[in-house]
């Protein structure tokens, strides 16, 4: 790893100017920066203008027409011919923890699809921090750090620290639902006690005090699993006071699809809450015609009055941990590995697995062994099965599917990742339609120089690809709309009052980038290639890409929720 820059505005006053960008002596600027020629799309939805934006130090200050700012003093001016000039693109499904704890903060993947802030949270965070935490963490180094995070402010803390080690994204962070059950229970099954239900809203509220957008479940997984409904209920209510979100991966994307969305739309109208359903989608083609009953479900409940809305990513495959596909109860306290060692074990787990209906959420026989794509093999022995399909590796090995994943888990420690081929281009496309619709990467950060193995090509072409594959080849979104739904409706649906928008008087967050070249090039065969087409980037008024190259800046801040008490 890489220890972060701590100088990352002085590595933007050092770059040297490329060809389209003119600067003027620092002293004289009228504007810090002024972008000039583009077409102008505000993220509100409205048509494109020609003209020109002009930011100085974090703030957009001024939009005029085309020429307005010509006869001004600027530091730098950005020629956006031939270019859109948008909002930065708000990330609300990142996975980029790890990098923003542990990497170097540049975020390489992210910010080279355009995406200036990324919102964190699926399931898990960082913070609050309890001793229930920490025996949970098996890693000695991360316990060290997440020791940092203990105390009133825990959640607060955890944030700050990303950022203080320098990122060129913004980050924000729900409060994840596991982090709460294993604060107030650890990693056990069963219901919350009376007790551990008033810990549980009390650690709720200081996340919201600290900044959290709401609570997200991730409810396949353990040990969000084991949440009851009612449980989130009194949690959505916890947060209510402080405008919070229930967003949530559902207890079912599959055969049980249409009673998850049921149970999320409860949570939401018993606990006061708006309802944000994390990359909606009906998994498996036997629950392919089921996405337009949901939709319907969604838009009933709008016009009753309920909030309900959804992401999506823009792929048919989706991807998460080979142990997935396990019995959740398997992973009780954390003794999932043990238990996967234990040959007594071994027959009733294969059965449970090749059962249609064993009670959990089986995506891996929802999929069927020939669409699950195995990533992430670490051992030499087993490295010629990377990117290999289930059904292929168990035909090498002679074994049945549910052996193979339980072995495998075994041999890897439970570090092996899959890809699940589950969705239909034309759900996708119909999704994409619905005017709650907005973007999720559902993916951390990564950098092709230093990636190894196979990940899911999210993480690098996620949102470019909305702009080549449904803009501008199939035309299912206007231009216009799809920058709306990557930006202000994100924006709005966290109560982020100061950025989404090209607005004077905004957080300059803005992209300037080639609607007819922008593209995605990562595939599910060779992810780790970057996109192209985001010419330039300002995170809070500092050039981050600059003719599609990193500068090494790192001016991202921490966003917060509505209920942020300083």
């Amino acid at each position: 790893m890489h220890r972060p820059a701590i100088l990352g505005l002085i590595v933007l006053a050092a770059c040297t100017p490329r060809a389209g960008v003119s600067t003027a002596p620092a002293g004289s600027a009228a504007y810090d920066v002024v972008i000039e020629n583009g077409r102008v799309i505000d993220g509100t939805g409205a048509a494109w203008f020609h003209g020109d934006v002009a930011l100085a130090g974090d703030r957009i200050a001024a939009i005029g027409p085309r020429g307005a700012f010509r006869a001004a003093r600027a530091g730098t001016r950005v020629d956006a011919t031939g270019h859109v000039v948008t909002p930065g693109f708000i990330d609300i499904q990142a996975h980029s923890i790890a990098h923003y704890m542990m990497g170097d903060g540049r975020a390489i993947s992210m910010v080279t699809q355009g995406i200036t802030t990324a919102i964190h949270g699926e399931g898990s965070s960082l913070g609050p921090v309890n001793d229930r935490i920490l025996a949970a963490e098996s890693d000695t180094g991360l316990r060290r750090v997440l020791a940092r995070f203990a105390g009133p402010r825990g959640f607060s803390s955890w944030l700050e620290y990303m950022v203080g080690r320098g990122a060129s994204q913004n980050i924000g962070s729900f409060l994840g639902d596991g982090t709460l059950r294993t604060y107030v229970k650890g990693e056990e099954a069963g219901a919350l006690s009376a007790a551990e239900r008033d810990t549980a809203r009390a650690a709720v509220a200081r996340a919201m005090e600290d900044g959290a957008f709401g609570l997200a479940s991730a409810l396949i997984y353990p040990p969000n699993t084991y949440a009851s409904t009612e449980e989130l209920i009194d949690a959505a209510k916890a947060m209510a006071p402080y405008g919070g979100v229930y967003i949530t991966h559902m207890r079912s994307e599959g055969d049980k699809f249409l009673e998850a969305l049921d149970e999320a739309i409860r949570i939401g109208k018993e606990g006061g809450v708006p309802v944000e359903v994390y990359h909606l989608k009906a998994s498996g083609p036997r629950n392919w015609p089921k996405m337009p009953v949901a939709i319907a479900r969604i838009d009933s409940a709008r016009a009753a009055g309920l909030d309900v809305q959804a992401n999506m990513y823009l792929y048919p495959a989706g991807g998460n941990s080979f142990a997935s596909c396990i019995p959740p109860k398997y992973a009780a306290g954390g003794r999932l590995l043990d238990n996967l060692r234990n040959p007594a074990l071994r027959q009733a787990m294969v059965q449970e697995m090749l059962a249609t209906d064993a009670g959990y959420e089986n995506l891996c026989e929802v999929a069927t062994p020939a669409n699950v794509m195995v990533v992430g093999f670490r051992k030499p022995a087993n490295q010629r099965f990377e990117g290999k399909r289930l059904s292929e590796i168990a035909a090498a090995l002679g074994r049945s599917w549910p052996e193979v994943i339980i072995d495998l888990n075994v041999d890897e420690e439970l570090g092996l990742g899959e890809l699940l081929f589950l969705m239909s281009e034309d759900n996708m496309r119909l999704q994409l339609r619905q005017p709650w619709m907005k973007f999720g990467t559902d993916a951390g950060s990564q950098d092709p120089a230093t990636a190894k193995g196979m990940t899911h090509p999210r993480t690098y072409g996620n949102f470019p690809r909305i702009f080549a594959r449904y803009v501008r080849e199939q035309r299912v979104l206007e231009l216009e709309d799809a920058v709306r739904k990557a930006t202000s409706a994100v924006a709005t649906r966290l109560s982020l009052t100061d950025r989404g928008v090209l607005k004077a008087g905004l957080k300059a967050d803005v992209i300037v980038w080639d609607p007819a070249t922008i593209t995605d090039h990562a595939t599910f065969d060779r992810p780790h290639q970057l996109s192209t087409g985001v010419k330039d980037m300002f995170v809070n008024g500092v050039a981050v890409l600059r003719g599609g190259t990193h500068t090494g800046a790192k001016p991202g801040v921490v966003v917060r929720g509505p209920g942020y008490r300083p």
